[in-house]
């Protein structure tokens, strides 16, 4: 194992917050356990990504994928919580010396929007309960917060630009011309199509599509908006499971 190796698994490590604790894992627990460890483990744990470490090795594959084709274009998460999958974007582009790609950081830093009750009534039921409401607090974290997480991990330079706001305001001016990897993390229907809306057309040929949410559909109707968007499209790239929730497609 090389240096950047060591660091890449290492950081890895420190933004899941798994060097001493197990992660909670939704395909070998009960509901109501993985629940109560989620809970545990991210929203009151220190962990700076709420991507399990499966999610984060393929994170990893796909940017080095396109570091090593040379595959043009720029790095984004729409939703980023406490920013820890941007983190890792960055520090992999570092790694590899790579000083020619920024990492954009996409989030309302406010939380999540509130769905239409009648357009997305899984998703505002979902919205409006009281886990989400009193313990998750919609997933927001503020944009000083997640500067400040960069900062920690020396990762906060000119390489690393952020995007404050709802999608559908910020992304269709974004002065992104390509991209590489995208990966969309904004739960809900309309964050999803927004982010395939104004983004997907900027994926290069060869880079990823990743998408957190695409096998959850409990509370949310994300994978409605990707087949709705692939279907208008005519996109037969093929999704490959990462776990339960997560997929992704390289662009052919």
């Amino acid at each position: 194992m090389d240096a950047k190796d060591l660091y890449l698994d290492l950081l890895a490590k420190s933004l899941t917050n798994t060097f001493f604790a197990d992660e909670p894992d939704p395909d070998q627990e009960s509901q109501a356990q993985y629940v109560k460890g989620f809970i545990e483990h991210y929203i009151s744990g220190t962990a700076i990504t709420m991507l399990p470490m499966a999610r984060m090795r393929n994170l990893r594959h796909c940017v080095v994928d396109t570091i090593k084709n040379n595959v043009p274009g720029d790095l984004i998460e729409t939703g980023v919580w406490r920013g820890g999958a941007t983190i890792y974007m960055r520090a992999i582009l570092k790694a590899y010396n790579i000083t020619d790609k920024t990492v954009w950081v996409a989030d309302s830093f406010e939380g999540l929007p509130e769905p239409d009750s009648e357009l997305n009534p899984i998703e505002y039921k979902a919205f409006k309960g009281p886990v989400m409401t009193k313990v998750y607090k919609h997933f927001a974290v503020g944009l000083d917060e997640v500067k400040r997480n960069f900062a920690a991990y020396d990762l906060l330079d000119e390489q690393v630009q952020f995007l404050k706001g709802w999608f559908k305001d910020t992304l269709p001016d974004a002065p992104i011309k390509s991209l590489s990897v995208l990966r969309l993390d904004g739960d809900f229907y309309e964050s999803t199509i927004d982010s395939l809306n104004n983004l997907y057309p900027k994926l290069s040929r060869g880079g990823y599509l990743i998408i957190d949410d695409y096998g959850e559909e409990s509370w949310t109707e994300c994978k409605r908006a990707v087949e709705e968007y692939r279907a208008k499209h005519g996109i037969k790239d093929e999704l490959i499971r990462v776990d339960s929730n997560c997929y992704y497609c390289q662009r052919s």
